[in-house]
């Protein structure tokens, strides 16, 4: 395969010079001539205007080589302006639409791939600003996406870092058979809306090996509005990845306005988490067939800036406003899950939308107080009629909900907070079976399990 080098086309590689020309020049000559790899050389920061891969190209960023974002608006691809009316596409459009900005982006780009084991540093705080000691923004909405890749299929992205995104990360759209595989994400756990992985409408998805820690969610499934003219987001592989995250560190929506099925996450290790695994279901799509198997997971509250208050597993179903209904979620599946953290498992429907099939076996949920932050409640966010609700936490909460299994799992209490409460607080749910489930409540006084409107399944 022909390799392009970047220097020979006039790239100063100083870390100053903007070499977007260059790169892009070298690029362009690589698709034209059918393929190959670009290659960013060992020694150099490239300081860059955006970038657009191209069908075939392998954009190689060396070990010892950084590829690193202008900090000027005007430099970036407005993907907006490209494929919708230039004249109309918006600057700082609504998160549900196509990203407003992006450094490295692609198109119909079959068989792209960006490669090696150097950096993209997306230069993520020439855009962002301090709001208090825990949380940075910026002053407009959303801040460039980091790597774009909408509508191309057979595409990989596999050993590089990248660090300090201003917003998204990596967020393929549209595309089929998407293989990210031992990249590194670490963007600082403070900056707003620096997701990790963020599969949109894409099929065919195997993410491995992976580690991320980032603000926001690190492993983020969505079917967005901005891209709805794509399918479904189905048959995805999560394995082997080390997250943490402010926010959820594996996630399923919010923005789903597609379905979500066929998803298996298994070996990962989630630490230091707002959230571990949430399914958060608020537009029309729905939810089916996800399997969780052999995870660990620890969280911790993070400020109320941010969204979660330490649940280990989130499944809700809520409608976003008065003008949006809900899709379903069913047939949910943990096994071999351990969990510790200063919440509990929050499984909550609605009343004409329960959540249905969830399975846990042979899991562990432990409830320990950490962080000076308060407990006793959990975050229904976002949604018509709930916010942040005052509850005391159990090892599992569950409302409006239908069949429900709980099997050879256990529930324990470390370091106990005032509102922790019991092993099992049910309500409004239908066949919610227990079998070999052994849990206390955190304090004497209180049920162990406490059931208002339950139907149990005869064990």
């Amino acid at each position: 395969m022909k390799e392009y080098n970047v220097l020979q086309y006039g790239a100063a590689g100083d870390g100053a010079t903007n070499d977007a020309f260059a790169i892009q020049h070298a690029i362009d000559d690589c698709a034209k001539n059918g393929g190959g790899t670009v290659v960013l050389q060992s020694g150099h920061t490239f300081y860059s205007d955006s970038v657009r891969l191209r069908k075939n190209v392998e954009l190689h960023i060396q070990k010892g080589a950084v590829l690193k974002a202008t900090s000027e608006l005007d430099g970036y691809i407005r993907p907006n302006k490209l494929i919708n009316d230039p004249a109309t596409a918006p600057i700082g459009n609504p998160v549900t639409g196509k990203p407003s900005f992006v450094f490295i982006y692609g198109y119909e780009a079959d068989g792209c791939c960006i490669s090696g084991g150097g950096t993209i540093d997306a230069n993520g705080h020439a855009f962002v600003q301090r709001k208090d000691r825990y949380y940075v923004t910026g002053d407009f909405y959303p801040r460039p996406t980091a790597i774009y890749i909408e509508k191309s299929n057979n595409i990989t992205f596999k050993d590089f870092t990248v660090v300090d995104a201003p917003f998204w990360t990596l967020h393929p759209a549209g595309c089929n058979d998407v293989l990210i595989d031992r990249i590194r994400i670490l963007n600082d756990l403070d900056v707003a809306n620096s997701d990790g992985i963020d599969p949109d409408h894409c099929s065919n998805v195997r993410i491995l090996g992976c580690h991320i820690t980032c603000a926001d969610d690190c492993i983020c499934l969505k079917t967005s509005r901005g891209n709805s003219e794509y399918g479904p987001t189905q048959n995805v592989v999560i394995d082997g990845c080390t997250l943490v995250s402010t926010s959820a560190a594996i996630k399923i929506g919010t923005e789903g306005v597609g379905d979500f099925k066929n998803i298996t996450v298994s070996n990962c290790a989630i630490s230091r988490s707002n959230r571990g695994i949430s399914i958060q279901i608020r537009d029309g799509g729905n939810v089916e067939n996800v399997s969780y198997s052999n995870i660990t997971i620890e969280t911790r509250r993070f400020c109320p800036d941010w969204w979660g208050t330490a649940e280990p597993i989130t499944i809700t179903a809520f409608d976003r406003d008065e003008n949006t209904k809900c899709g379903h979620i069913k047939n949910i599946r943990f096994f071999n899950v351990t969990a510790k953290g200063e919440n509990g498992v929050l499984i909550y429907g609605s009343p004409d939308n329960p959540v249905e099939d969830v399975l846990f076996e042979n899991c562990r949920i432990e409830l320990s107080k950490s962080s000076k932050w308060p407990c006793g409640m959990y975050d229904l966010r976002p949604c018509l009629e709930w916010g942040v609700e005052k509850y005391a936490n159990s090892a599992f909460f569950i409302r409006n909900a239908r069949d429900i299994t709980v099997m050879k799992t256990k529930t324990r209490w470390g370091e106990l907070c005032d509102d922790y409460a019991h092993a099992i607080d049910a309500a409004d749910t239908q066949k919610l079976e227990l079998l070999r489930f052994d849990g206390a409540a955190a304090f004497e006084e209180l049920e162990d399990i406490k059931l208002q409107n339950v139907t149990l399944c005869e064990s």
